[in-house]
């Protein structure tokens, strides 16, 4: 059975507030962390809990349906699993947790690359239902390797990265000296013994590594070269003539990722790209940027019948996940609140979470009196009319 549910762990803030008593704090500023002064995190959460849904109670009404299909799958609720780095720091085996339950629940996980679990494990675990999140690198060897290793795993579904053209300016993270591993400093050394339960779960899966990039990686490259390395042969700026070797050479599901303007949106169609997500990937490259929630009513409006149109960052519920779809999204994704769910429950999290937004987002729909996910922006107050933007 895959029905578990902590009842004393209803949401997203109880899950965060038992995971930070959990992981050391340098991994937790990690997860929890924005960039700059962190003004983005707060306007992606306020922009979508801004949106407000209109209840129709008195017309025929059984249940409400939360399937749907995407590239020719039945997903079993209109969410995922984004893509987060390194979360084998924040939590020892938090992707392989993670992709099992995802598999298990029918839902897709997408594996970064700069996860700490390879892509080859993931995929066997996944029984070759997870996807997998591109960064484009600037080495073409490199790239290339990467796509075969991807093509040859069995991943179906391939996620391109695109707004990532430099490494986000995150105070957090410079003030605890972040790497990958951590660093050993007293500092840190004191945080991950004060979390007994990280520390032995991370004894027992080895140090956390960037394990699908370390056949690239210079052999006992030190720690503060790490970043570095990334900049100049991991996430490369990547354009519309960056993607087209990509496109060519991936035959399957195409979706192109961090999307906000609609120009780029019109240029992932003529790319022939699957799907978009809009996303300022969680407020953690700029922080002056606009939230994704009137990009992607916009992108709906002009769009919506041209491509499939994905949402993540800011959210956190069932709640916020049909505000999100009523809005036009054909799918969501959620990440901090899997890997909270993680660092509280451990091996139980990744379950726990999927079952959590399925409850929530069934009573939403149920209250509005909402029969299927692609009927919810006939609930939405005030909607984007398709003439605000010329395309």
């Amino acid at each position: 059975m895959n029905n578990f549910f902590d009842h004393k762990l209803p949401d997203t803030s109880s899950l965060k507030q038992r995971a930070k008593k959990r992981i050391p704090r340098f991994a937790f500023d990690y997860l929890e962390g924005g960039c700059h002064e962190e003004f983005g995190l707060q306007r992606n959460r306020q922009d979508i809990q801004n949106i407000q849904l209109r209840s129709q109670l008195l017309k025929p009404f059984d249940k409400s349906d939360m399937s749907v299909e995407l590239f020719g799958h039945k997903y079993d609720a209109p969410f995922g699993i984004a893509p987060i780095g390194l979360q084998g720091l924040m939590w020892p085996k938090a992707p392989e947790i993670l992709a099992k339950a995802a598999a298990d629940l029918n839902v897709p996980y997408i594996l970064s690359t700069v996860s700490s679990a390879s892509l080859e494990n993931i995929a066997e675990i996944s029984e070759g239902k997870a996807w997998y999140q591109l960064y484009n690198p600037t080495d073409s060897t490199i790239r290339t390797d990467l796509l075969n290793r991807i093509k040859t795993a069995g991943y179906k579904v391939l996620v391109v990265t695109v707004d990532v053209p430099t490494f986000g300016y995150r105070p957090r993270d410079m003030k605890n000296g972040l790497a990958m591993p951590p660093k050993m400093t007293i500092s840190n050394i004191v945080q991950m013994l004060s979390r007994p339960r990280w520390f032995y779960e991370t004894a027992l899966a080895g140090k956390p590594e960037m394990k699908t990039l370390k056949p690239y990686m210079p052999p006992n490259m030190p720690t503060d070269q790490l970043a570095a390395f990334m900049n100049k042969t991991v996430m490369g700026r990547v354009d519309l003539e960056g993607l087209k070797p990509i496109r060519e050479f991936w035959q399957g599901p195409l979706v192109i990722k961090g999307l906000i303007n609609q120009e780029d949106v019109a240029a992932a169609i003529s790319l022939g790209a699957d799907a978009v997500i809009m996303s300022n990937h969680g407020a953690r490259q700029l922080d002056v940027g606009e939230s994704p929630v009137k990009p992607l009513q916009l992108a709906a409006a002009n769009y919506g019948q041209d491509i499939k149109i994905f949402m993540d960052s800011g959210l956190r519920s069932g709640t916020n996940i049909a505000s999100a779809l009523a809005c036009g999204a054909n799918f969501t994704f959620l990440g901090r609140p899997f890997v909270y769910s993680v660092g509280a429950l451990g091996k139980k999290g990744g379950e726990h979470m999927i079952n959590c937004l399925k409850i929530q987002l069934e009573q939403v729909m149920n209250q509005l009196g909402c029969a299927k996910v692609d009927d919810l922006p006939q609930f939405l107050v005030n909607p984007v009319k398709a003439d605000s933007y010329v395309k």
